[in-house]
């Protein structure tokens, strides 16, 4: 191809970002103290997929606060020390050219859990072991999971601070852009989605309520950092019939343009257990289709795994970047290899002197 649009540049508010093949969130589960801190995995791992040639690297989800966490051992960004770290990882995904962006999540009633890794079981961590009492906008359990306590009302601006207070910390650590996680069924999530909101106040009910505490964390951030790109990542469907659905998305995309977010990023799913009815190449890809007939423009991303499958995304106008997760985990460079598939014009210096000898 002459130029994919894979490998153009991609402007994010003022931020010029190299390519539109972006590393999205994998949690890694490795906080081995349990306080946060990223550590030298956390390094290696986010560095390694700069390295790759990815254009942007989002972190996995980080807690705002201690209790957001998905499992004791996930990232947070409430402290210093934590803050140093990202520094040090900042740094160095700086150096190979790529942007680095950090997804600021709470996990509400999905909060304590066992880490997704192999020898550990699932379900709710115990107090005893560890583990802490989940919040969430109502009393309503996900399955195989503890019941969480529902957040009073006087509850949620201190929510929207911990979003603020996480998004200037991950500024001064030289954090390019911020990601706020709405989707997979974690706290934003469950004030969007009817099977998980059962409030009657200001906060639920018809879409405008469900959506008011995402877009009051939206305004703030941008209120204290106007040029800091902002993304937000929402599940469009949560493949249940009257849960989160695709129109829904597609309208809270309109509202978050009015709050001057600056991209969707479109997943879906996970806040049941109910799996889409059929999954394959793309299969979201059509959700993020719709939500980009909005104004902003749409982040990609579900088994996404070829070269020529990702720039048909572009090509034919149903996103404008895509991310990359498992594929990635296979083999961090990638988007090199996709670089050198594409014949794009600036293949090579996505690729590090010391890599030259390679053979992508």
């Amino acid at each position: 191809m002459a130029d994919p649009l894979l490998f153009q540049p991609f402007t994010l508010r003022n931020l010029e970002i190299r390519n539109r093949v972006w590393a999205a969130p994998m949690c890694q589960y490795s906080a081995d103290a349990e306080d946060g801190v990223p550590v030298d995995w956390h390094f290696a791992h986010l560095s390694g997929l700069g390295r790759g040639g990815a254009g942007l690297v989002v972190t996995e989800a980080t807690a705002v606060v201690p209790e957001g966490r998905i499992s004791p051992r996930d990232l947070g960004l409430w402290n210093e020390t934590q803050e140093a770290a990202f520094s040090r990882i900042a740094d160095a995904v700086h150096v190979h050219g790529a942007r680095i962006g950090v997804q600021l999540a709470h996990a509400g009633r999905k909060a304590s859990t066992y880490p997704a890794l192999p020898g550990f079981e699932r379900g709710t961590v115990p107090v005893s072991e560890g583990g802490w009492q989940t919040v969430a906008p109502s009393a309503v359990a996900f399955e195989g999971f503890d019941e969480p306590r529902a957040l009073e009302a006087d509850e949620l601006p201190a929510l929207v601070d911990a979003f603020v207070d996480a998004s200037t910390r991950a500024v001064r650590a030289g954090i390019d852009v911020v990601q706020v996680h709405a989707a997979h069924g974690y706290l934003l999530h469950e004030f969007l989605s009817p099977l998980s909101n059962r409030r009657e106040d200001g906060y639920g009910g018809d879409l405008v309520g469900r959506a008011r505490i995402v877009r009051e964390i939206v305004r703030a951030i941008r209120a204290e950092h106007p040029d800091l790109p902002i993304v937000v990542r929402v599940s469009a469907e949560d493949w249940v019939d009257g849960g989160f659905s695709v129109d829904e998305a597609e309208t809270l995309a309109g509202w978050l343009s009015e709050d001057d977010a600056d991209l969707i990023d479109v997943s879906s799913g996970g806040n049941s257990p109910t799996l889409p009815p059929r999954i394959g190449p793309s299969y979201q890809v059509g959700l993020a289709a719709q939500v980009r007939r909005g104004p902003l423009p749409v982040g990609a991303v579900g088994l996404i795994t070829s070269a020529t499958q990702a720039e048909g995304i572009l090509a034919t106008g149903q996103a404008d970047v895509v991310s990359l997760a498992r594929p990635l985990l296979v083999n961090p460079h990638l988007p090199i290899v996709w670089a050198h598939e594409l014949r794009a014009p600036h293949a090579d210096a996505l690729v590090p002197g010391q890599y030259a000898r390679a053979r992508f």
